[in-house]
């Protein structure tokens, strides 16, 4: 079973918001995340949600998959099973799950949208 690595997720965080020049600051800013989540989360002490995950790495540039291990690597808090489906059926719930991500950013966008024009009336 493949599960999200806490510590493959906090390495690439770091890693990257370095590599990029972020301060922890910056980096909540342009992902809307409190800097002390992203300061948890680089030790480790925060599992994020689906849509903190996406909108980590659509600003860092990286694959979700590449913080995935099988079960039994190390401790972890959340699992996928994507490996008792074929080739086929993964492909089709990775364009699910990026489906469901775009829609959910959608409608935020949507929401703040909507109160902005509420507020200038």
């Amino acid at each position: 079973m493949k599960i999200i690595s806490t510590t493959a997720l906090a390495q690439t965080v770091a890693d990257l918001r370095r590599k990029e020049g972020l301060t922890q600051a910056q980096l909540g800013e342009l992902t809307a995340l409190p800097c002390s989540i992203i300061a948890r989360l680089e030790r480790e002490d925060f599992i994020p949600s689906i849509a903190q995950l996406q909108a980590l790495s659509s600003i860092l540039g990286f694959d979700l998959g590449e913080i995935l291990v099988e079960k039994g690597e190390e401790p972890s808090s959340i699992s996928l099973q994507r490996e008792r489906l074929s080739e086929e059926e993964q492909k089709d719930f990775d364009t699910l799950i990026a489906m469901m991500l775009t829609l959910r950013q959608q409608l935020t966008l949507r929401r703040a949208y909507e109160r902005e024009m509420e507020r200038a009336q």
